[in-house]
């Protein structure tokens, strides 16, 4: 029996072959500052390696039991000294293996994966010290007067995350904090390469719904204060952006749709008549 096997089966109530699994590879997440103006240090990716051995798959943080899909048997903590992080620290990220067993219902899954459609993911995760990248002060106990994503005397504010105390699950989502984190696809025997998503577009279009939002409050007189307004639309996915937009629009019927909407509706259009697969 493989390495591979005996690490998989450690997880499985009845020995697994080969051909009973499905396995690919995922960066869970990265010391790179995030959308959430976040990021984990080395030492974190470290532990959180040790943490996610055994832990479950599912899709968008929904712990539900027929969520689960996939479970992690192996993890590393790899850096790229070729490649810098935004504030100048080697480019690391903590790579997990992830096996499946093949069902009839989790063939259009892992179609997906391979496709490249399932991608993206997030971590679900504890950790007990959040530092200031200004002061360095632990933002949990005490904390200090910076705001994330501010800029201090040329010096940007985030939260640097450390001393992981539980990993929860992973997840596939549409939009991770992490920009970095999704499944890895592998070319020949060797190489391993990121399949990056056109991300910068999709913020962009996502940035529109939101300035939409706001906007759409303003028009209908909304009492909530706009910083709250802003906080908590910077916290939704793509599908609560939508939902929260088209929701104000009905009370301002000369809205225009955002630019986001006319994309999802045109790939409704085009895929009309398909069969739809959504978890």
């Amino acid at each position: 029996m493989s390495d591979k096997m005996e690490k998989i089966n450690r997880f499985a109530c009845k020995e697994l072959k080969e051909e009973d699994v499905y396995c690919f590879s995922v960066i869970l997440c990265d010391n790179e500052i995030d959308r959430d103006n976040e990021k984990f240090s080395v030492e974190a990716l470290k532990k959180l390696a040790e943490l996610y051995i055994g832990k479950t798959g599912i899709f968008n943080h929904d712990p539900k039991g027929e969520n689960q899909t996939a479970r992690i048997y192996d993890a590393e903590v790899v850096s790229d000294k070729s490649r810098k992080t935004a504030d100048g620290e080697d480019y690391t990220y903590l790579k997990a293996s992830a096996y499946m067993v093949r069902t009839a219902s989790n063939e259009d899954l892992i179609r997906e994966i391979e496709g490249g459609i399932k991608k993206e993911v997030s971590v679900g995760c504890a950790v007990s010290r959040h530092s200031c990248s200004v002061c360095g002060a632990d933002r949990l106990n005490g904390g200090c007067a910076h705001k994330k994503g501010r800029v201090y005397a040329g010096k940007k504010c985030y939260h640097i995350l450390s001393d992981p105390t539980d990993a929860y699950e992973w997840s596939f989502v549409a939009v991770p904090a992490q920009r970095g984190a999704g499944v890895i696809k592998k070319f020949g025997e060797a190489e391993e390469k990121y399949c990056a998503a056109s991300s910068g577009i999709f913020d962009e279009l996502c940035d529109d719904l939101r300035r939409d939002i706001l906007r759409l409050s303003f028009l209908e007189g909304d009492s909530i204060p706009v910083e709250i307004t802003k906080a908590a639309i910077l916290r939704m996915e793509p599908e609560e952006l939508l939902r929260l937009k088209r929701a104000l629009a009905l009370k301002t019927p000369k809205a225009e749709p955002s630019e986001i909407e006319k994309a999802v509706s045109k790939q409704k259009d085009e895929a009309d008549g398909n069969r739809s697969f959504r978890i």
